[in-house]
């Protein structure tokens, strides 16, 4: 199938136009440099031969939805919206040069990545279900990354209050994400399938794939239905991915609504717990809380309800076999409490505590490195790696995918220096970095 040409970018006071970002089935989206401030942004602009009444309000609905939960760290930024000389609508927002769709497919987040990535996604997502707003597309391609590496949820143009969802048949649905008893349009959209989604795209970043996507097989849209409808997913096939994480994504994909998380808040809450069985550092949750539940969430007594460091991940794996269990009680510590109205405010809620230390990882010591004709190499010696261990590079702050091998290339570009530290990881836990390794990399002489 042919793609369309994207349409003509508007005219937009104060805005000079650079180049086209995406095209889809309603609206283009365009790079813009805005010339006070001086900064580029996205400007989402509807199709003028799509432009009724209807998109109008989905449009004006999507820029107050998005400018009411633009304040959250993990929502996409709304500057302004407004109507072009033309007639077009459009909405100028925060540019983010990529997104997670462009990288899990190629190269599949560390555990660690992925478990923070969907506790700072889904905080947005539990932050709009608490202003009574469903999302309704929750996948890896609207996963936007920041200028400074932070995932931010974008693309609420589907989205519609959760009173709307059950009467909407307007719709469309991403098939790979999407659950059951949405696809089997029982449902317009609700928690429960909000959950389901979530927990796909959390998948889909571990595994470089949709939950019921076949390698090499049939893929398109009526199979996976069929795979959707009547199956649970096949495991993501990962050695360093634990067998809790496995088990709460199996269960919010459970096929019965029933049986999920109640809440995508619960189910951060357990990816919580899997962060702290493996020793990670725990991601906040940060969700619209109203003043009173400010008040309360540090209540003392309230600590008293504090499971046993691995109870909670235990039950959670006994849940996803049994198909349901009861709400488990949690400490919330807040902390990091925003301004935001006079009747909410952004809270950072971190659970559980770190479990005690388990099995000691090898740290790799002896990093070497050497320059074979701009091409940057490092290796080091095996420090006593299992057959389930691998190894993280990390250069310039950013952490390669995992390898066995003891050896790492890459071109060194225009940089003049380039650093690496290695890291092994084991089960999804990650050992102590090794010392950090520079080389000079001189420049090729002129001829």
């Amino acid at each position: 199938m042919t793609r369309r040409l994207p349409s003509t970018p508007p005219t937009i006071p104060g805005f000079a136009f650079v180049r086209v970002l995406g095209t889809g089935g309603f609206a283009d989206v365009f790079l813009y440099e805005q010339q006070l401030p001086k900064r580029p942004v996205a400007v989402k602009v509807l199709l003028a031969e799509v432009v009724n009444e209807q998109l109008r309000r989905m449009f004006r609905a999507e820029a107050n939805l998005m400018a009411r939960l633009s304040s959250h760290p993990a929502v996409l930024t709304v500057y302004a919206a407004s109507v072009a000389a033309d007639g077009r609508p459009y909405l100028v927002m925060e540019y983010c040069s990529s997104a997670m769709a462009q990288r899990y497919r190629a190269d599949p987040l560390p555990v660690a990545e992925a478990l923070e990535v969907g506790i700072r996604i889904g905080s947005a997502i539990e932050s709009a279900h608490r202003e009574g707003v469903l999302h309704r597309d929750i996948k890896p391609s609207n996963i936007l990354m920041t200028a400074f590496g932070h995932p931010v949820l974008s693309d609420f143009g589907i989205a519609a209050t959760r009173g709307e969802a059950d009467d909407d048949e307007s719709i469309g649905v991403s098939v790979p994400w999407s659950a059951p008893e949405v696809l089997a349009d029982e449902d317009g959209g609700s928690v429960a399938s909000e959950v389901w989604s979530l927990g796909a795209t959390v998948y889909s970043l571990l595994a470089g794939r949709s939950p019921f996507e076949v390698p090499g097989g049939d893929n398109s849209a009526y199979e996976l239905v069929q795979r959707i409808s009547a199956a649970s997913p096949a495991p993501i096939g990962r050695a360093d991915v634990p067998d809790a994480l496995e088990a709460v994504l199996r269960r919010s994909m459970s096929r019965r609504p029933a049986d999920r998380q109640a809440s995508v808040e619960e189910l951060l809450r357990e990816l919580q717990e899997v962060e702290a069985e493996l020793e990670l550092p725990q991601t906040p949750i940060e969700a619209r809380m109203d003043e009173w539940a400010q008040a309360t969430a540090i209540d003392v007594d309230d600590r008293t309800a504090l499971r046993a460091p691995g109870e909670a991940v235990a039950a959670a794996t006994a849940a996803a076999r049994r198909g349901s269990r009861r709400r488990r009680a949690a400490w919330w510590t807040v902390g990091g409490v925003l301004a935001a109205g006079a009747a909410a405010a952004i809270a950072a809620v971190l659970l559980v505590p770190r479990p005690p230390a388990q099995t000691e990882i090898p740290q790799v010591t002896d990093v070497r490195a050497s320059v074979d004709d701009g091409t940057v190499v490092f290796r080091w010696d095996d420090p006593g790696v299992t057959d389930d261990d691998a190894y993280v590079v990390t250069v310039d702050g950013r952490p390669s995918s995992m390898q066995v091998a003891t050896e790492y290339r890459l071109d060194a570009g225009e940089q003049s220096v380039v650093c690496a530290t290695v890291t092994v990881t084991r089960a999804g836990r990650v050992g102590d970095p090794s010392a950090e390794r520079c080389v000079e990399v001189l420049p090729e002489p002129t001829p």
